[in-house]
Formats: C-alpha cells, sequence, structure tokens
C-alpha cells in the first residue's frame, strides 16, 4: 500500500508540475507555444554567464537560446519593433536597430529559461523573474538599457514602432532636434512606457499614465520627482508598491533631466 500510495503521489506530482509548466507565445509572421521543455531542447540552447546582470546586480548563469534565432528573423521593417509583454503587466519595446546590429562590438540578447527543478532565486526588489528572461551579454557596447531586460515573459511579437502606434507621445515639429525634449521622448519610450502610459498611449497596464489627468511635474516639487525617480520609497511607499528606482547606472543624470524636461513638455501638450 505505501508503494502504491507513493507512486499515486509522484503522479500527482508530476501531472501537477505539468500542468504548471511554463509556455512562451512567439508571433514573428507564425504564431507559436512553445514549452519550457521545448525550449530547453533546442538545439541552440546553451550556458550563458551574464555579469552585472540588470536585475541581479550579480554575475548570473542561465540556460538560453539567441534571441535572433528563437524570433526566426533576419530583419524587421523600419516601422515595426520586438514586443515583449510579461505576466506582471509589463510591456517592452526592443528595436531592431539593437536586435539585428551586426557592427562589432554590440550585445547580443538571449531568452534565458528557468528550469522547474533549478528556480531561480528571487531578485532583490522585484521577487520572482521566471520563467522567462531576456539577458543581454556585452550589453554596454550596444548601451542597453535597464528595462530592456524583461523578465516573466511570457510572449514576444513583432509590432509597430511606439512612435507609429502612439503618435500622441510625440513632441512637435518645433521642438529642436538637439533639444533634451526630444532626448527625453526616446528615453521616456524605452525605460517608462515598459510600465506606464503617456497621454493614453501605451500597451502596459503596471503603472498610471503620466500626463492624464495629471503630470508628476504639475505635483512633485523638482526635488521630490529627481529624488522619486531614482529612489521612489524615499518620498512614497506601500505594500503594493511596484515601481523600482533608477540609479545612475540605469539612468544617467542627463537622462533623467531630458525625462524630466519631456515630462514637463507634455503637461501642457495633452491629447
Amino acid at each position: 500500500m505505501k508503494i502504491k500510495h507513493a507512486l499515486a503521489s509522484a503522479s500527482l506530482l508530476m501531472a501537477t508540475m505539468t500542468s504548471m509548466a511554463a509556455h512562451l507565445v512567439i508571433d514573428t509572421g507564425t504564431k507559436q507555444t512553445l514549452s519550457t521543455e521545448q525550449l530547453l531542447a533546442r538545439a541552440d540552447a546553451t550556458i550563458i554567464h551574464v555579469p552585472d546582470d540588470v536585475t541581479y546586480h550579480r554575475t548570473m548563469t542561465y540556460c538560453a537560446v539567441p534571441l535572433r534565432a528563437l524570433l526566426g528573423i533576419a530583419h524587421l521593417p523600419s516601422d515595426q519593433e520586438i514586443q515583449i509583454t510579461g505576466t506582471d503587466g509589463s510591456i517592452t519595446h526592443l528595436p531592431a536597430s539593437l536586435l539585428f546590429n551586426d557592427v562589432k562590438p554590440h550585445a547580443t540578447a538571449s531568452l534565458a529559461i528557468e528550469s522547474s527543478d533549478v528556480p531561480w532565486p528571487r531578485a532583490p526588489g522585484n521577487g520572482d523573474t521566471g520563467p522567462f528572461y531576456v539577458a543581454w551579454t556585452d550589453a554596454v557596447a550596444s548601451h542597453v538599457k535597464s528595462e530592456q531586460w524583461p523578465y516573466k515573459v511570457d510572449a514576444i511579437r513583432t509590432a509597430p514602432t511606439l512612435a507609429v502606434k502612439w503618435p500622441q507621445i510625440a513632441v512637435g515639429n518645433h521642438v529642436p532636434a538637439d533639444s533634451p525634449i526630444r532626448n527625453g521622448q526616446t528615453i521616456f519610450a524605452t525605460q517608462c512606457m515598459a510600465c506606464h502610459m503617456m497621454n493614453g498611449a501605451g500597451d502596459a497596464s503596471l503603472g498610471p499614465d503620466l500626463n492624464l489627468p495629471h503630470n508628476p511635474t504639475e505635483y512633485f516639487q523638482p526635488w521630490a520627482l529627481r529624488q522619486f525617480i531614482r529612489d521612489p520609497k524615499s518620498i512614497r511607499a506601500w505594500s503594493g508598491m511596484k515601481m523600482h528606482g533608477f540609479d545612475r547606472a540605469a539612468m544617467t543624470d542627463a537622462d533623467l533631466d531630458a525625462v524630466i524636461a519631456y515630462l514637463r513638455y507634455m503637461a501642457g501638450h495633452r491629447k
């Protein structure tokens, strides 16, 4: 009886693990759904070592598949990019210039795959990161931003660029090409729209719209807004808070100035 009970328990455990197996949706023209096991069984699955992992802040080792190989495409039209969604509601857009750049030195993106028998550790301030995570090697070579390391990934698709899909995030033609406001728009689209919307534009649902009904430059004093972006919990904290800070490695002082300049501009341009 004990043996039968043990076998039954083992069968139940295996069934539970199978039912909990993670799946990834990929749609770059042909939609497919791949399980953890299928991804780990790929011939190009390999072990990668990632120094200074943005999420874990230390060297990490993963079993991973080259993202470009997984996408199955060699290039993207100029009006499209790769959209990566997470189970936490975050949405990351990776431009073609970042993914399909073969000029060396350049960063390389891989899809890290969490094995059910060797789960990843919880990340400081972020908790669980699995089942899939886009990790970069040589990230500095291509100036990969912190929000371009999406975790909790559940789907990867081609999508229109943010500027094409959401023209309401764009600054006016009268703004000079070298203006910090334009640079701020680019940084905002990369670093902030993974969680937030602007003027009702954006796919992410993790954070609030940053211009509707009010813009943070309207209710934060300048010093408080800078501090909030750097270290949110030092200004306002609650048990369900999800926003993490942007240290100088993730966003330089010049980048932070540009983002605030863009926010201040958009406060007068609600669309």
